[in-house]
């Protein structure tokens, strides 16, 4: 079946010439994020003001604009939040919102929000029968579902198969990879407070790291940092997928050059992608748009590639050579040539001298440009150098013509007097039992303390089918569902049910739909479901679940704040195993099982379940001394996690705190 509409081309903009470049290159959408509350905080953004202005440009052009208001919201948000949506549906107008926090959903009602509603890749909707799921549980309230970009064809094909009426898909066609699934990493947040899920990563996964110690002198490698992602001339299979609405381009932290060249290759593409010259002169302009080396990743079945490769340059533009010269006098011998305003990067982000230059004159490939480093930074040769943006005129003058098309921003966009309503408290079993949960792969000779969680599997039913008539057993299911696992899953939990298990804990909302009727069990919503707010708590019990354990990564103040307007029992994780992150892919130079470690001397280890690779540090989360004053808060469920140690792992003892003296940023 012929998809019959083509796919809308959305383009990135984290600032205003990367927005007027998008419109320049005729994208049909573009998709931007605000000052807060954005999955992409380290972008410049917008103000609402500026952004009014601009979007009565795009509007003129036929161009759509979407709002990313896609961050975790934390307890003390909802306030905050709902203005700025108030405003932007007043005053700003844009056609949809890029959600994951389910909160969002309220307050767009509350504020009679116009637009669409599309949840992001953040909120992890990777198995066919969710398509159907979320049609059917939110009314028609959400428009639209972005695709995890680990999908391959085959199995988006299996998506889009089961999407409803009425329900639309966006797939990533190009742009930066993260190791971690979306929605699923806790790397940042773990080393230092700043959680992807708010839009601010710190990107350890770009990091170097090592098989072994520091004492055995190995090279230290970019172990997990992926190339982009670069579906190029496989977006012509891509085309004739039903219900695939847009094609999407990340890169929010990316200049305008960026922007107007992806945005105009995959217009080719899409377009004229049969035309051998168009098809060729569109792979040249992706390989001029300044991104990492591209690769496929899982795109063909038949034909996956690996997403890490440590011999690869995987800095953030185009490698244009590396440092040559002297401490004293160090330069670039650059492999094409430098225009006047090329901005380039001399180093990795991740290193804290990487310094950043604009060229100031014309510079031949081949000729030489003499570089400044800071006084504290390195001398050394072989330093790579990247080229980052590029202001050539042509695209200059684009952006000027723009620019005086721009309506005037208004001065300052009148101030919200909203104020979110939060959900009523049920009057029944305000203060259910104190449960003790303790959860693990496999059963072994410690006896739990208090009930048994078991994370199940082909294994535990394989091996310990009689768990599986135990009442009292609470069943965890993975953070992550893939379409080809989906029937194996869905056998997995009717065994269970038939055999009288009752207790069970979903890692997605969408997991839901495995279960036909949910008012005869506990389902409990787990804490990869990143719930922080009582706003979310209330959309999770219209979807029939009887508790939520709450997101691992907030503070004290949080915590201790949520359970006063939730209107479901609230459980947390207190101690155990909390992985960094959760991913579908392992590099080639990795095993799993054995440690690895930083710079730093941090030590971690990889572990595959099932489809995915987890991987975990050497130290445990650990907040069983809060305990009394969490349940004194109004906590009921505590949740002890325990994974399977590898023999040449060793836990170290370091306080496992996480967040909890400090603000989740």
């Amino acid at each position: 079946m012929k998809n019959d509409t083509p796919p809308l081309i959305l383009a990135p903009a984290g600032n205003r010439a990367a927005f007027l470049a998008a419109l320049a290159a005729e994208a049909d959408a573009v998709y931007c994020g605000l000052k807060d509350f954005s999955a992409r905080m380290e972008a410049k953004n917008f103000s609402p003001e500026e952004l009014a202005s601009l979007t009565q440009l795009a509007h003129k052009k036929g161009v759509k604009v979407y709002i990313a208001l896609n961050s975790l919201m934390k307890p003390g948000d909802a306030d905050a939040a709902g203005k700025l949506l108030d405003q932007l549906n007043r005053q700003v107008k844009p056609d949809a919102l890029i959600i994951q926090d389910l909160s969002v959903l309220q307050l767009a009602e509350q504020t009679g929000f116009s637009g669409q509603i599309h949840f992001s890749a953040l909120a992890n909707v990777s198995f066919p029968a969710a398509l159907k799921f979320i049609s059917e549980s939110f009314r028609n309230r959400i428009s639209r579902v972005v695709i995890p970009r680990e999908l391959s064809i085959d199995e988006i094909k299996i998506m889009s198969a089961a999407c409803p009426p009425g329900l639309e898909l966006e797939v990533f066609v190009h742009g930066a990879l993260c190791y971690g699934v979306s929605g699923r990493c806790y790397w940042s947040s773990w080393l230092g407070g700043k959680s992807g899920l708010r839009g601010r990563c710190v990107q350890p996964c770009r990091r170097l790291y090592a098989r072994s110690s520091s004492a055995t002198g190995e090279k230290y490698r970019r172990l997990f940092s992926c190339q982009d992602l670069s579906l190029d001339v496989l977006t012509k299979v891509l085309r004739t997928v039903p219900n695939i609405r847009a094609w999407k381009i990340e890169g929010r932290k990316k200049g305008p050059h960026y922007v107007f060249y992806t945005v105009s290759a995959y217009r080719m593409l899409r377009d004229q992608g049969n035309d051998p010259r168009m098809k060729k002169a569109a792979l040249e302009l992706l390989e001029q748009s300044l991104g990492r080396p591209g690769t496929h990743y899982n795109f063909l079945s038949q034909r996956p590639q690996n997403p890490i490769d440590t011999d690869t340059q995987t800095g953030s533009g185009f490698m244009m050579g590396k440092v040559k010269g002297t401490k004293d006098s160090p330069y670039l011998v650059p492999r094409e040539e430098l225009l006047p305003g090329d901005l380039l990067r001399i180093g990795y982000e991740d290193e804290s001298w990487h310094a950043t230059q604009r060229v100031g004159r014309h510079v031949p490939g081949g000729g030489r440009l003499y570089l400044k480093f800071s006084s504290h930074g390195p001398r050394a040769e072989d330093i790579p150098v990247f080229l980052t943006d590029r202001r050539e005129k042509a695209l200059e003058d684009m952006l000027e013509g723009l620019e005086k098309e721009c309506p005037p921003a208004v001065s300052r966009i009148q101030e919200s007097d909203f104020h979110v309503r939060y959900p009523r408290l049920s009057e029944k079993k305000k203060h259910p039992d104190i449960i003790e949960l303790s959860v693990k792969r496999m059963p072994d000779k410690k006896k739990p303390e208090g009930a048994a969680g078991f994370w199940l599997s082909d294994e535990i039913g394989n091996s310990h089918s009689s768990l599986l008539t135990s009442h009292s057993v609470w069943w965890w299911l993975p953070p992550v569902i893939w379409p080809e696992d989906e029937s194996k899953w869905d056998s997995l939990i009717r065994l269970a049910l038939k055999n009288g298990s009752r207790n069970f804990v979903l890692n997605a909302p969408w997991q839901t739909a495995f279960f036909r009727e949910p008012g005869q069990l506990s389902l409990w919503a787990g804490p990869f479901c990143n719930i922080a707010n009582p706003i979310a708590v209330k959309e999770l019990a219209s979807l029939g679940f009887s508790g939520v354990i709450v997101s691992p990564e907030l503070g004290a103040a949080d915590y201790l704040h949520l359970p006063k307007h939730s209107p479901l029992p609230l459980g947390i994780v207190i101690s155990g195993n909390w992985p960094l992150s959760v991913s579908r892919v392992i590099s080639d130079q990795m095993k799993t099982d054995v440690p690895f470690f930083s710079p730093k001397g941090e030590e971690a280890w990889a572990a595959k379940y099932g489809s995915d690779i987890w991987v975990f540090p050497n130290w445990q989360s650990d907040i069983t001394e809060k305990k009394k004053e969490l349940q004194a808060a109004g906590y009921r469920l505590f949740v002890h996690l325990s994974e399977p140690l590898p023999e040449k792992v060793k836990l170290k003892k370091r306080p496992g705190i996480w967040n909890w003296d400090i603000s989740l940023l």
